[in-house]
């Protein structure tokens, strides 16, 4: 039986909120130096390289060996949309897009899963649920028009787009792995087992080989290493640990202002009024899905 440990919990799913806090501004700065096909290419690689050797810490490894071929193709399909799909979409809508607009945007997909769940899992829409997608949206409407909501004009239609797309496809990575049976972290690592042939081939038709600079490396490391890999074994260990998922899972609403202050004072964007109200649009309308949640 799991024991509890808060400190723990709260030690891990703080290190984990930090992290997730710098990668809006490694995106921008990796992108700086190769396209996005590119950087999902380093980052691929050095995710897997990351989470095998977490497996092999924790004796895992060795459940991948009694799995069969079919079992592992089957863990590993959903790489088709995570890493593939949606880090294509996701790292192209971060070059078209400044960080403080991009960041926030995709934070809405926890309102886009629960868009999702209906049609896809039978779920109900609430009342609450309902307040909470119209408020997360109007965040949307304000970021992407830098406020000017009398004459909706986008800074970046394309870019929004691929933004709130973005959110689509993880949603529907998430939905897809919640009917998984198999640990989420040798899943993840199956999933970019799989994904990394295809952002291979992708790359190499439409971006050609990759950038052999050791500053490009680096940066695409660190996006691999923590957006992609030791972050997410660091978040499931402090919902592990913890006594109420809610104490930790409340830790990630500090992760997209903490992000904004990164943003400015690392990549020098001047934050925007409008990103910060429409912030506070897109987190009161993830705090208000989460009240009514059990945990």
């Amino acid at each position: 039986m799991q024991q509890h440990n808060q400190k723990k919990a709260y030690l891990y799913g703080i290190s984990a909120v930090l992290i997730w806090s710098t990668v809006a501004s490694a995106f921008k700065i990796a992108l700086g130096y190769m396209t996005p096909l590119h950087l999902l290419f380093y980052a691929t690689i050095f995710s897997t390289v990351s989470l095998f050797t977490i497996l092999k810490i924790q004796n895992k490894t060795a459940q991948i060996k009694q799995m069969s071929k079919k079992e592992m193709l089957k863990c590993g399909l959903p790489g088709l949309l995570n890493p593939f799909l949606y880090y294509i979409v996701l790292f192209k809508a971060y070059a078209l897009l400044p960080a403080q607009e991009a960041q926030p945007l995709n934070y809405t997909w926890a309102i886009t899963l629960s868009l999702l769940s209906i049609p896809l899992l039978g779920q109900k829409m609430t009342m609450r649920e309902l307040l909470a997608i119209l408020t997360s949206y109007m965040g949307v409407v304000v970021i992407s028009t830098h406020g000017n909501l009398l004459d909706i004009q986008f800074s970046n239609g394309y870019g929004v787009f691929l933004a709130l797309f973005s959110t689509i496809l993880w949603s529907l990575y998430w939905i897809i792995n919640a009917k998984s049976k198999s640990d989420p972290l040798i899943g993840l690592f199956l999933n970019f087992c799989f994904g990394l042939p295809f952002v291979t081939v992708a790359m190499l038709i439409f971006s050609g080989p990759p950038p052999l600079a050791v500053p490009a490396i680096l940066s695409a490391a660190y996006v691999g290493f923590f957006e992609m890999g030791i972050t997410f074994a660091l978040w499931l260990n402090a919902l592990k640990l913890t006594e109420k998922a809610s104490r930790v899972s409340n830790l990630i609403f500090l992760s997209p202002f903490l992000s904004l202050i990164l943003i400015h004072f690392i990549l020098g964007e001047e934050i925007l009024p409008s990103t910060l109200v429409g912030l506070l649009f897109i987190v009161g309308g993830n705090i208000i899905q989460q009240l009514g949640k059990k945990n």
